[in-house]
């Protein structure tokens, strides 16, 4: 059975002084670190890091700025050019373009508290198991492109999340605060033909992330 990696690549660090929550407004380009991220992470790909030449033969990406500019240093790299998938895009949520929080005011508007009333859905955006559904397809797609070698694909925190989630079977409503899904990193998933053999999960471009960049951001 050929054995093929699809290295799910969250984006790195978006310039976004004024703290709102992007979601899937287009625009937001990546800040200096975050390129710097990307960079480091078509090195470490590369084998230029020291660790081995990955045998990447496909790169493809959400159709979000942030996301094609994350993979636009790896397919350079490998003389490859970036495919996009409209299903690895950010998951939809109903306060995309504010600023969320008490301090600011979001929480405060009683017109925003029927969108809080779930956690489990979540009923303030795109429901998790349609955000897995459409992520397990791009999965497959690109498992499929690079079947024998292998593939990155470029999301975003939550659909990279809950797609780690459902495929080692635990339950998808999840404390944000507890994901392992740092900026510009690498969920990897190993397939011995079309099962799952193992799923690692690597920070390359670790050192680049400051204090507190774990969550924020998508």
């Amino acid at each position: 059975m050929p054995q093929t990696t699809v290295h799910l690549l969250r984006h790195g660090e978006v310039h976004n002084p004024t703290g709102v929550l992007y979601g899937r407004l287009d625009g937001f380009h990546l800040s200096d670190r975050g390129a710097a991220m990307a960079e480091r992470v078509a090195r470490h790909l590369s084998g230029a890091e020291g660790a081995d030449r990955r045998d990447v033969v496909h790169v493809v990406a959400s159709p979000l700025t942030r996301a094609q500019e994350t993979a636009a240093p790896i397919a350079r790299e490998f003389g490859l050019d970036v495919d996009r998938d409209e299903r690895l895009i950010e998951a939809a949520n109903h306060f995309e373009g504010l600023t969320f929080g008490v301090g600011d005011g979001s929480l405060r508007r009683p017109a925003h508290w029927r969108y809080l009333w779930n956690p489990f859905r979540p009923s303030w955006g795109e429901p998790y198991r349609s955000q897995v559904a459409r992520m397990l397809a791009a999965v497959s797609a690109a498992r499929r492109a690079a079947e024998g070698h292998e593939a990155v694909v470029v999301s975003h925190q939550l659909p990279i999340w809950v797609t780690r989630q459902a495929l080692v079977g635990h339950r998808l409503w999840h404390d944000p605060r507890r994901r392992e899904c740092s900026l510009a990193s690498l969920t990897s998933l190993r397939f011995d033909g079309e099962r799952l053999a193992r799923i690692d999960y690597s920070e390359p471009a670790g050192d680049l992330v400051g204090a507190g960049k774990q969550v924020p951001g998508a």
